[in-house]
């Protein structure tokens, strides 16, 4: 072997060796992007699921008091007094994408209630090839609101509300009124 094909060899050796490690520092941070976006997913979902549990709070106290005055007033405002269990219920959607809440606090913002969840991932980057980068686990925040749809006229006899852009007269004597909490009020993230 003379010198020239001697040092391509250690120059290819060289060029592998440097394209393994490439791939093995991209691997490593594909894992960690992969539980990051994991851990975000399960903030966002757990602080979604605390607020929902609220927005449905709100809707049933809505048509428990259809035929209370104008009780129902609040409930439709969103501002009603609720027993909910909202920090109950991140906890369990946190559990389903394998995180822990490490936090859940009720919050308002710009008027609109709702819940800021923390969350800890259970599952973790492993073993990797970059030196302080192993056995990772991602913690994320997230806060969800619950933002009322409807607009009523509040000195009117009957009860006609207006939700994000569609009527609905409601009589309180009616067992069967067609209406969902999602016509009622959204659930959204907010920064």
């Amino acid at each position: 072997m003379n010198r020239d094909s001697g040092q391509t060899v250690i120059l290819y050796g060289v060029v592998i060796t440097g394209l393994l490690f490439l791939a093995f520092a991209f691997f490593a941070v594909a894992q960690a992007s992969t539980v990051r976006n994991g851990g975000q997913t399960a903030a966002d979902a757990a602080a979604l699921a605390a607020a929902q549990d609220d927005r449905d709070e709100l809707f049933d106290g809505f048509l428990e008091a259809l035929d209370d005055g104008a009780a129902w007033q609040d409930w439709l405002n969103g501002i009603a007094a609720i027993a909910g269990d909202g920090c109950g219920e991140a906890d369990d959607f946190a559990a389903q994408n394998e995180s822990d809440v490490l936090s859940c606090d009720e919050v308002t913002r710009n008027g609109d209630n709702g819940y800021t969840v923390k969350i800890e991932t259970r599952f973790d980057t492993g073993k990797t090839f970059v030196p302080g980068a192993d056995n990772k686990k991602a913690r994320a925040t997230a806060t969800a609101v619950i933002k009322p749809l409807c607009d009523f006229d509040e000195g009117a006899e009957e009860i006609e509300i207006t939700c994000d852009g569609e009527d609905f007269s409601i009589d309180p004597e009616d067992e069967d009124i067609d209406l969902k909490p999602a016509d009622l009020f959204s659930v959204v993230l907010v920064d």
